[in-house]
């Protein structure tokens, strides 16, 4: 039944009760001095605990399976969240939270069962503590590698080595040994982000930022102990590194990060190195013939006043004609080139769309207007330090992105762990817009599909929200589509407010013509509820502008959690229906609109909505438009991410 007051939680209790008789009889006296005795003990003892750890209440609860726990919940504590990252010279890598009582931040009490529901079962992580950027991701020898910035002593960040897992289809995972740990004077301080170059001879080459002991920033090569071990288990750091130092006029802890290295028409091979001079973020270029030497290129690749530091730049060359992915060095007619920069300011990823001009090692946007770090995001949400690379297995580019966690920090090292990687992605040239790339789950995602349910020609009604039976609703994957209802749009008067999905008041606002879409990760009252939706607003000049936005705002009970509205503008050409496709995996949210033009991914953490009770309902919160919505909705498997069987040999 629909319920036509959708976002008014209900206020009731869960009817949860334990009920039975109790027998009672006598026992004998020297059994109840034993008792007695017994439970003065316990209680003194309790006593004691109490006098130096402060109060505490135990509850024995029923859980969401039927069977009986007891969880611990504590006093809230103060938090006072402190910087991770800059004073090292690198992004800051805590979450500042914003949620204050009385000007103080107070701590949720989570208890064991919540912060186990919200490890993933799908995404790559390591078994516990940090992880954040992803890097040198490549297929060698039947194997995709995947390295990764990770801290083995602890849930923050700090004492940054490479982490290393293999896998067959890049979802199953093996963790393998550290690839390479900070035991070198130019990398005491970190090892940090690299990427890894294939040579036509097969030979794999890696180079990756170092922070020095004066924390100055430099670059570094390593390469393969073993080039015929195709899990690539040891690695050899160059005996003469650092191979590159910051020029003049940079400084010593902006000089990081470089890219995949390129091939030019004469042979040599060429990269790019993230940097800022004052407030302009800039791509400076370096060719080298044996990635040991270096030549500086006058200028840079690119650089937008304003943007502050780039990280993590990438630039790749896209097909304007096929639907494959291009290895890194192609270049000539029927191809573009993209630039991408993770900006330190705002730790959002950037890209744009132009023309690589290779003999003096520059590259002009398309649209100027929507420049590297002024236009548009590879996602809309928490995804950060992004890295490509080209599957030569598959011929496809596949982009990696960090995801960070918007809970305390207080929490994550209460859980053991913090941050996941994306489902990997494929991306290709959106020839349709000619602006755009489309992102989209790597086809082996779809193993893990299980049973499904499908949902067709679902009429939603102004103000209504429809459940849906899918059963457990914490691990699926989601196809949808909606049509709204022509003579609303055309009947809609314009308006000349501009609509934005962070400032707009969420998926309670509502308007003539959305919001409209999904509920997931809801309770049953809605108490907590992630809207993931389409909004569409009407100018006074009747052209429509479809947003598409994902409100946390209710996501979660807990005080410490940072509750965004994301999103943004989605092109929506004509003849096209609203489409997504969602990830949903405990904790994170992937949400693709329109084939992958714009992407959110979110992290929430509900305190009710837990499994089986994470429900998912479509709603429509238009004041005048009717929609009606066809879905498919598959249960998704967990996948296998686990140490390598035979580590022992290492």
């Amino acid at each position: 039944m629909a319920d036509t007051n959708p976002f008014l939680p209900k206020s009731s209790s869960d009817g949860s009760h334990l009920t039975g008789s109790q027998a009672t009889r006598r026992r004998p006296v020297k059994e109840q001095l034993t008792i007695f005795f017994g439970l003065l003990a316990v209680g003194l003892f309790a006593a004691l605990l109490i006098g130096k750890n402060g109060s505490y209440n135990a509850h024995v609860h029923e859980n969401k399976h039927g069977s009986l726990a007891t969880s611990t919940t504590k006093k809230p504590e103060t938090l006072r969240p402190v910087s991770r990252g800059p004073a090292a010279g690198v992004s800051e890598k805590s979450n500042r939270l914003s949620a204050k009582v009385d000007g103080n931040l107070l701590a949720y009490p989570w208890n064991n069962s919540m912060l186990s529901w919200q490890r993933t079962a799908f995404h790559f992580q390591p078994e516990k503590n940090w992880m954040n950027d992803p890097n040198g991701p490549l297929f060698y020898k039947g194997w995709y590698h995947f390295f990764y910035q990770y801290n083995p002593n602890a849930a923050v960040w700090g004492d940054i080595v490479w982490g290393h897992a293999v896998s067959k289809d890049m979802i199953h995972w093996l963790h393998l040994p550290l690839a390479m740990v900070a035991d070198q004077w130019y990398d005491v301080n970190g090892v940090w982000t690299g990427s890894a170059t294939i040579l036509p001879d097969g030979k794999v080459v890696m180079l990756y930022t170092g922070s020095t002991v004066e924390a100055v920033q430099v670059q570094n090569l390593a390469y393969p102990a073993d080039p015929n071990d195709p899990l690539l288990i040891n690695w050899v750091k160059y005996p003469g590194n650092p191979v590159l130092v910051p020029p003049p006029g940079i400084d010593k802890m902006d000089f990081r990060d470089p890219t995949t290295a390129w091939l030019t028409s004469e042979g040599k091979w060429r990269i790019t190195i993230g940097s800022k001079i004052n407030k302009t973020g800039i791509a400076l270029i370096y060719d080298t013939t044996d990635f040991i030497n270096y030549e500086r290129l006058d200028g840079a690749l690119h650089a937008v006043p304003g943007t502050g530091m780039w990280e993590c730049v990438d630039f790749f060359p896209v097909s304007k004609t096929e639907e494959n992915g291009l290895e890194t060095s192609v270049n000539g007619p029927g191809v573009k080139h993209v630039v991408k920069a993770s900006l330190d300011d705002d730790r959002h990823d950037y890209y744009a769309i132009g023309t690589y001009h290779e003999k003096n090692g520059t590259w002009i946007p398309d649209q100027p207007e929507i420049d590297v770090g002024i236009g548009i995001r590879y996602d809309y949400g928490i995804f950060y330090a992004a890295k490509t690379f080209y599957d030569e297995n598959k011929n496809r580019r596949v982009l990696w992105g960090w995801i960070g966690e918007s809970d305390s920090e207080a929490a994550d090292v209460q859980k053991g762990w913090a941050s996941l990687q994306s489902i990997p992605r494929t991306i290709l040239f959106d020839n349709k817009t000619g602006t755009h790339l489309l992102q989209w789950p790597v086809e082996e995602i779809e193993s893990l599909r299980l049973k499904s349910n499908e949902f067709n020609q679902v009429t939603l009604q102004a103000g209504t929200v429809v459940p849906l039976d899918v059963g457990s609703a914490t691990q699926l994957d989601i196809i949808a589509e909606f049509v709204i209802d022509k003579e609303a749009l055309g009947k809609a008067t314009g308006s000349n407010e501009t609509f934005s999905c962070g400032s707009s008041g969420g998926a309670t606002e509502r308007g003539a013509l959305g919001p409209f879409g999904l509920l997931v990760l809801a309770d049953e009252s809605l108490s907590e509820q992630t809207p993931v939706y389409f909004y569409i607003a009407k100018g006074y000049d009747g052209n429509l502008k479809t947003f598409f936005c994902n409100d946390e705002s209710r996501s979660s009970a807990a005080s410490d959690v940072n509750k965004q509205i994301y999103g943004s503008f989605v092109p929506v050409l004509e003849g096209e229906n609203l489409s997504l496709r969602m990830l949903v995996d405990h904790s994170i949210i992937e949400s693709f609109a329109q084939g992958g033009r714009t992407v959110i991914t979110s992290r929430v953490y509900p305190t009710k909505a837990i499994y089986g009770a994470a429900k998912v309902f479509l709603f429509n919160n238009a004041t005048e438009a009717s929609v009606t919505a066809s879905l498919k909705i598959w249960q998704m498997n967990s996948a296998f991410i686990r140490p390598y069987p035979n580590n022992e040999k290492f």
